[in-house]
């Protein structure tokens, strides 16, 4: 594989043991992903596509591999070093949304650039904010903060129910307000699990070209699961995982959105992969 590959999977494992039983979830597991990809994981339940994008995301560990995130190997890193990479790396869209019914759609947008500080590699604008006043800091701290909601909301067509509660709008809306929370704190990488899942087809289409934004606008590298054909056609290059093992690979190429759902098809076919329900 390529030095410059964004991300690097070798020879990645996963086993689970339960009592004398062994179970391999991911199996040798090899692929790269270049930096600005929409790719997508697709297998039958039980074929390890989840369970994969876990350890991609640091939320599971792997039992042997290496996962290399611009050449820095994840296994490598302490609890404290993975908090922080997690931080500033990674976006999350979750099948069940994940918002706090607690909070606004915009304080759930908010609420990761707060943890985070609303930090970046800034070089000298970082050391210059450190010599200001906590009161100068937070005014533009709040200030980032408010722009950059403002230019995702308007971006991904929330900017009318900012104040509304998650409970207060449509599963299409929540899941924008996630696509933005996920966008909030600037990552390289978007892991999308199921995103569509609990969508009606209308809500899917808006939000599959909402990742399509996320991508080709933002710049955002997006990684999706996803049993569903239809949402697959959005992506560039699928990986097909059968028995814990990537069994075939599928590039769009050039091929409209028909005509790559067939072939998606085709493969699941030859590979019996075809699967109606999420992992």
């Amino acid at each position: 594989m390529a030095a410059h590959r964004y991300i690097e999977v070798n020879q990645l494992v996963k086993i689970y043991t339960t009592g004398k039983v062994k179970v391999s979830a991911v199996d040798h597991v090899n692929f790269y992903v270049d930096q600005g990809e929409f790719i997508g994981i697709m297998g039958a339940s039980g074929s390890g596509k989840t369970t994969l994008l876990n350890i991609l995301s640091t939320i599971d560990t792997m039992s042997q591999g290496q996962v290399l995130y611009e050449g820095v190997d994840i296994s490598r890193m302490g609890e404290e070093e993975l908090s922080d990479f997690r931080q500033k790396n990674l976006g999350f869209v979750f099948q069940d949304y994940n918002l706090l019914d607690t909070l606004t759609l915009e304080e759930n947008i908010m609420l990761p650039m707060i943890l985070n500080g609303e930090e970046s590699n800034e070089g000298t604008n970082s050391v210059r904010r450190k010599t200001k006043t906590n009161k100068t800091r937070n005014s533009e701290l709040k200030e980032r903060i408010e722009s950059r909601i403002k230019d995702l909301a308007e971006t991904l067509q929330i900017s009318d129910i900012l104040g509304k509660f998650p409970y207060e709008v449509s599963g299409g809306q929540k899941q924008r307000a996630a696509c933005a929370r996920a966008l909030a704190n600037k990552p390289k990488l978007i892991l999308a699990d199921e995103p569509t899942g609990a969508l009606d087809s209308k809500s899917s289409t808006m939000l599959l070209r909402t990742l399509q934004v996320m991508n080709g606008e933002l710049g955002a590298t997006i990684l999706m699961v996803t049993h569903d054909v239809f949402s697959a056609c959005y992506c560039e290059r699928i990986l097909f995982l059968n028995d814990g093992k990537i069994c075939a690979e599928l590039e769009r190429g050039n091929r409209n959105k028909r005509d790559f759902a067939n072939c998606i098809l085709d493969m699941q076919s030859k590979i019996g992969g075809e699967d109606t329900d999420a992992e």
